[in-house]
Parts: C-alpha cells; structure tokens; sequence
C-alpha cells in the first residue's frame, strides 16, 4: 500500500504533463510553476492529516489523492521547467537543459540526507514530509515576484497546430515511445528503493538511491559536451550500451 501511494504520484505528473503542455502559452509559464507549488502544498497537507480528514480504510484514499495532486505539481514543473531553460538560453539549449536536469538528482540527494538526518531526530513521518512544504513555499513567492517571458514557439510565430502536426512524424512517435519506456524504468522503481532494501535486507536503500543520484549529478553535468561532440542521439546511443551491459552484469551475479 505504501509503494502504491507513492507510486500513484506519477499518475498526475504524466496526466499534468499531457494536459498542461498545450495550454502553457495560454495559461501562462508563471501561473502553472506557481500553480505546481499551490499543489505541493495543498497535496502534502492533505496526506500529513489524512488521519484527521478520514478513518479506518478511508485514509488510503486520502492519502492516494493527496499524492495524486502532489504528481500534478510535479507535473506542472516539468511542463515549465524545460521550455523556459530552451526561451532564456536559445543558443545553448542543450548545455542548459542538461545542467536543469542535474539538479532534479541534486534534489533527490539533499533531500535523501534531510531524511536521514530527521530519522536521528526520531520525528514523525508526518514531521518529515512536512519538510517539502518549505521549497513549495518558496516557489509560489518567486513566481509571484517574476516576470517570465513567453515561450520560444510564440516568440517563432509558429502556432499550436504546427506543433501538434509535428507530433504525427514517425521519428517523433518512435522518440516517444522511446521515453515512454525510459521514463517508466527510471523514475517510478526510485519510489520503491528505500522501503524494498531496508524491509528485505535491513540496508538503508535511499544511501543507494543518494549513489545513484550522485552518479546522475556528476554526468549531467558533462552531458552537454559530450552531446555536441556525439550528437544527442550519439549520446543517447551510447548511454543504452551501457544501461544494457549493467543489465547483463547484473543477471549474470544474480545467477551466481
């Protein structure tokens, strides 16, 4: 049940990202950021009491929910983030989105340690997740002080139609499906790491996730000279190489 409810959040980031890329220009990039604060907040109080809303069984539901808008505010950030980087940094697209993406692992590394450091202050999960509304808090004040701009597409004049006849292009149903089953394999098992380990082999599985995000930290971080010197397809060639050799290694200890 656990794993369910933390998994569920992916549901409204992918819906999020579905729905609120096509009314980013509408809606505007400032409004939907500080919109994905509002749901942060809204999203982790509602899970934090869902004792006090409800009772008996009911608390899954309002739990579920609770992390249900908590994935839409982390969809609304994916909605934003990366068309804003690709509008303020036009001719460094690819350096600019790689180093953006380096502190999505960055966050999870901060964040495992401040877990960790408030389980030696033996606090309530509730105190714990508590600690999310801080950033949230911070992100609806600046987007209530900045002015951003309007994308790079309006900045083009291309218009929305045009974009969405471009998603009918075999190389771009090929890349999506592509990421489809990348972003399926990466993100939502992160959510099982900690309480798989630590319940089967007593280890404190987020030190291995705060590893692996390091591991992402660093290389992101080089990402975007190597994307020019391969090219991005280049790059991303060669990083399923080596996923699929880690593949292999693996299965061939595991059979030992």
């Amino acid at each position: 049940m656990l794993g369910s409810a933390l998994g569920v959040a992916f549901l409204g980031f992918a819906f999020t990202i579905a729905i609120g890329s096509p009314l980013l220009d509408t809606i505007g990039m400032g409004r939907l950021l500080g919109g994905s604060g509002v749901c942060f907040v809204l999203g982790t109080l509602i899970v934090v009491f869902a004792g006090n809303i409800a009772h008996g069984p009911a608390i899954y539901d309002v739990v579920w929910a609770g992390m249900v808008i908590t994935g839409i505010g982390w969809g609304l950030v994916e909605t934003v983030i990366n068309p804003l980087a690709a509008t303020l940094y036009p001719e460094e697209k690819t350096a600019r989105l790689n180093l953006v993406h380096a502190y999505w692992p960055f966050g999870i590394i901060v964040g495992g340690l401040i877990g960790l450091g408030l389980g030696r202050l033996d606090l309530n999960w509730q105190a714990k997740l508590s600690v999310v509304l801080i950033p949230a808090t911070v992100v609806v004040i600046g987007c209530l002080t900045t002015k951003f701009p309007r994308t790079e597409r309006v900045e083009a004049g291309i218009s929305t139609g045009e974009t969405f006849r471009e998603m009918l292009k075999p190389a771009f149903v090929l890349w999506f499906f592509c990421m489809f089953l990348t972003a399926a394999s990466e993100l939502a098992p992160g959510q099982w790491v900690d309480m798989a380990l630590t319940r089967t082999v007593h280890f404190h599985g987020i030190w291995l996730l705060i590893y692996v995000s390091g591991l992402m930290y660093v290389m992101r971080h080089f990402a975007g000279p190597m994307a020019h010197k391969l090219s991005p397809v280049g790059l991303l060639w060669v990083s399923c190489l080596l996923a699929r050799a880690d593949s292999c290694c693996s299965a061939w200890r595991t059979r030992l």
